[in-house]
């Protein structure tokens, strides 16, 4: 068979490939294809309070890395749309455009749908398990009723947007991780999760008050 042959049965498999996957996720693309400049993106930060340690470039799916992509919705530049169920989060640009977040979702995270806003943000959060998270997981929860400030171990990462509805919190939450690898991947508890790096890059573009669409 002529090498050329070989390579166009190779793409081809590599196609059919990409169709498996055991993330929950639709996407399927192989998680080690990004290039050197989107890996930079991910790379470590010393500059914050606490440290945030870098992601290695085989582990970040190229679907879930922060790029542009074209947008046809009706929203407004700024706004905020998060598709739990598709695991990204677009903020939206001018000119059919939106900068798209990979994100991981929680039980609330997929309760949640509607209309908000960013009520507050806050850097490096505070955070207490919620009573439901107690009583589900008594010996992972238990000892932190009381909370735990914010750090490297707090599960709400180094930023938090909270949005509320009508002036009053809806205890639903877009924030970092401590489990980058659960991007992509619905899990027990929490709400819309991000790369910890892509929460920082949107927590500067997004002031407090800006709408946001739950689908």
């Amino acid at each position: 068979m002529k090498f050329s042959a070989l390579l166009v049965l190779a793409a081809a498999a590599l196609t059919l490939g990409g169709c498996v996957t055991n993330s929950r996720s639709s996407i399927g693309i192989a998680p080690s294809l990004v290039s050197p400049a989107v890996a930079a993106r991910y790379a470590a930060i010393d500059t914050e309070k606490f440290p945030i340690d870098g992601i290695d470039a085989g582990d970040l799916n190229p679907a879930y890395v922060r790029q542009v992509v074209d947008y046809t919705g009706s929203e407004r530049p700024g706004t905020i749309v998060v598709e739990p169920r598709k695991r990204f989060l677009y903020l939206v640009l001018e000119d059919g455009k939106a900068l798209r977040y990979g994100v991981g979702v929680g039980k609330a995270g997929l309760a949640f749908t509607g209309t908000a806003e960013v009520g507050r943000k806050a850097e490096w959060p505070n955070w207490a398990p919620t009573a439901n998270m107690i009583a589900r997981e008594p010996e992972r929860y238990g000892k932190l009723a009381g909370g735990m400030s914010g750090g490297v171990n707090n599960p709400l990462g180094p930023r938090a947007l909270y949005l509320y509805r009508g002036g009053k919190d809806t205890m639903f939450r877009i924030h970092g991780t401590t489990e980058p690898w659960t991007i992509g991947e619905a899990v027990s508890s929490g709400c819309i999760r991000m790369l910890n790096q892509d929460v920082v890059d949107l927590y500067e573009r997004v002031p407090a008050g800006s709408k946001v669409v739950v689908r």
